[in-house]
């Protein structure tokens, strides 16, 4: 799909992934004009008479040709452990009225797609390592965030349906956890990245001995760099025709703990780690399988991972006001 005649509309535009896929957009030649981003104050995602509206004014005189849902309700392990019903009722409404309100606005006649941004929080607990796709039905979520990865796949799950009944075009790509510029660092709902910059960063602007880190440091995680994700969303926008899963990762694994040395050694703290083992740890492990994506979209991630932490302190350290 060529996208730089389409109407698109961009959930979460204005979010930590959606400013990146924005200006992705624009730099292939989509007209600023040509791209809407519903911002909450005027449309929230989770009524249906707003989403009705969305389709409804985003584009005066024409309809949308592409949706790219990004929009999501998601915070770190704590957010998630307070907050089960909220993330999978927001999460799963969001999903549920878009998709139906496409269909019904009828974004299939026209050749449109729908590319639903999943998590990777919807596998099972104890998937084998490296994650491929095939195992996605094969146990139940981490229990801190499965109801927000149960809500993200039963998007894939209509969305499937979609497409098969109604021959809808569409798209779902699968991020890990992801980080860089612009991210979340509220303590109370960031992952583990921001988490750790900014408590490395104020410890060291107040000279405290320690930082205090949540679990044993053993669970492993795999990060992708913002503009990574970005781009293999927008890639599942142009290639992908139907719904099949497709992991977007950087095929590397780290252990929290090797994770916070880095940071430690990144920001200057010269203090102590202080892990907390009363805190859960979440899933045990996370590596994925990208092989998918490499042959479907011809995407793989290029940011070398200590360069993007660089990056990503550097900008909270310049924008912490804001950040």
């Amino acid at each position: 799909m060529d996208l730089r005649t389409k109407r698109i509309i961009v959930t979460g535009g204005a979010g930590f992934v959606g400013r990146v896929v924005i200006d992705k957009l624009l730099a292939r030649s989509v007209p600023r004009e040509l791209i809407f981003v519903p911002r909450r104050k005027d449309f929230d995602l989770t009524r249906e008479g707003d989403v009705i509206r969305l389709y409804r004014e985003a584009f005066p005189g024409g309809k949308a040709d592409v949706v790219l849902h990004l929009a999501a309700e998601v915070g770190g392990i704590g957010a998630n452990r307070a907050n089960p019903g909220r993330y999978f009722f927001a999460n799963m409404a969001m999903a549920l009225h878009l998709i139906e309100q496409a269909r019904a606005d009828g974004l299939a006649d026209r050749g449109g797609s729908f590319v639903q941004v999943g998590s990777i929080c919807a596998y099972p607990k104890f998937t084998p390592v490296p994650f491929n796709e095939a195992e996605l039905w094969n146990g139940y979520p981490e229990e801190t965030n499965a109801p927000y990865g149960v809500a993200k796949k039963a998007a894939w799950q209509m969305l499937d349906a979609y497409h098969r009944q109604y021959g809808m075009t569409c798209a779902y790509v699968l991020p890990v956890n992801l980080y860089g510029p612009h991210d979340n660092f509220d303590l109370h709902s960031s992952h583990v990245v921001p988490a750790l910059i900014r408590k490395c960063v104020e410890a060291m602007d107040r000279g405290d001995p320690a930082v205090p880190v949540w679990g044993t440091g053993s669970a492993s995680r795999e990060f992708l760099y913002v503009d990574d994700a970005a781009e293999g969303i927008i890639r599942a926008a142009e290639v992908m025709r139907d719904p099949t899963p497709i992991n977007l990762g950087a095929s590397f694994e780290v252990t929290i703990k090797d994770l916070a040395e880095m940071i430690v050694k990144l920001t200057g703290y010269s203090g102590r780690l202080e892990w907390d083992p009363t805190k859960p740890d979440g899933q045990p492990r996370r590596c994925l399988d990208t092989s998918r994506a490499k042959a479907l979209l011809g995407w793989q991630a290029k940011m070398p991972f200590e360069e993007g932490l660089r990056r990503t302190i550097e900008w909270y350290r310049a924008n912490r006001a804001k950040a």
